[in-house]
């Protein structure tokens, strides 16, 4: 017999965090427990705030399947019965972590992946170009991920790029720019050496891009969520940000990144916030990407037992005492 438990948890910054048009201070999780025959599965997830997810809303979704999960459904049929999102990406991480528990094989052994050195992003929020040039310079390792809204974005960047010529820099723009805009600064963020521009326009504003050539790769996130929206993001974009709680779980992620190698699209993993213990699943995923950002237990007050290691920007891989 199986059996479900769940608990919404919040996890606090350390300190606030800007992007566009909003500022964090911590994070709402869902933790999924399933203990079957003596073995027990965990899985967490954020949620996806632009959607209105929390806490309490993950939690409702989550209950609407308990009879069903504790019945004994496999990921495949939960992909059938909840939509993408954090509470069925903390169940399917949870199937994950229990089969590979059950089964007596590691994450690796379940997927065919091989786990390889993993190197990490991290974030510069968003701040007056003079901070944010500092900030750059204490982030150890070379790959650093920069936070811009449509304010200023050069001015910032530049910062960031003369503090740290060292580095490999991608910038996150959060839907904060226009069409216009990208047009134009694009080339400049080339000539800077920036590597890749993320989401600079709204998700279900992003017609212009078909057709559109920039200089330097532009990444879908918002605009991608899960398998059902990547015909139209393959047109616009030259890569795709998948983070588990946008696909609802590594099931849908690892599909997602499938077709995407398929058709040449470059492929990132990101983060919504969380533990390691959510970072670990897109552990998994970070094996097929070129960018990994999978910073987010850096930022928080405290992160769970056994928690990833973190060592000028090479991040360890998840043991089986936190999952997999």
């Amino acid at each position: 017999m199986r059996e479900m438990s769940l608990t919404a948890e919040r996890c606090e910054l350390r300190v606030p965090f800007h992007i566009t048009g909003r500022v964090f201070t911590g994070t709402d999780v869902l933790l999924v427990r399933l203990t079957e025959n003596g073995a027990t599965g965990r899985g967490e997830a954020s949620g996806v705030y632009y959607f209105d997810e929390n806490g309490a809303s993950m939690l409702e979704q989550a209950e609407s399947v308990r009879q069903a999960v504790e019945d004994g459904i496999d990921r495949e049929a939960l992909r059938g019965l909840l939509p993408s999102g954090g509470a069925r990406n903390a169940i399917d991480c949870a199937l994950w972590d229990l089969e590979a528990k059950l089964s007596g094989k590691s994450i690796w052994q379940l997927t065919g992946i091989e786990p390889g050195e993993t190197h990490t992003f991290q974030t510069v929020g968003l701040e007056s170009p003079e901070k944010m040039a500092e900030w750059a310079k204490s982030i150890p390792g070379g790959l650093i991920k920069v936070k811009l809204d449509g304010s200023g974005p050069l001015e910032r960047i530049a910062a960031v790029c003369n503090a740290r010529p060292d580095a490999t820099v991608i910038v996150d723009c959060n839907q904060g720019w226009t069409f216009e805009q990208l047009a134009e600064l694009a080339p400049a963020f080339h000539e800077l050496g920036v590597a890749m521009i993320e989401q600079p326009l709204p998700r279900g504003g992003d017609e212009a891009l078909e057709g559109y050539v920039p200089p330097l790769p532009v990444c879908a996130d918002e605009s991608c969520v899960d398998t059902s929206e990547f015909e139209q993001a393959a047109r616009r974009y030259q890569m795709i940000n998948i983070k588990l709680d946008k696909t609802g779980g590594l099931t849908e992620a690892l599909d997602l990144a499938s077709r995407a190698r398929e058709r040449g699209i470059g492929l990132m993993v990101g983060n919504m916030l969380g533990t390691s213990l959510a970072m670990a699943p897109a552990y998994v995923v970070a094996q097929l990407c070129r960018f990994t950002d999978l910073d987010g237990p850096i930022y928080l007050e405290r992160d769970c037992d056994h928690a990833l290691t973190y060592s000028d920007g090479l991040l360890s891989a998840p043991t089986p005492a936190l999952w997999g």
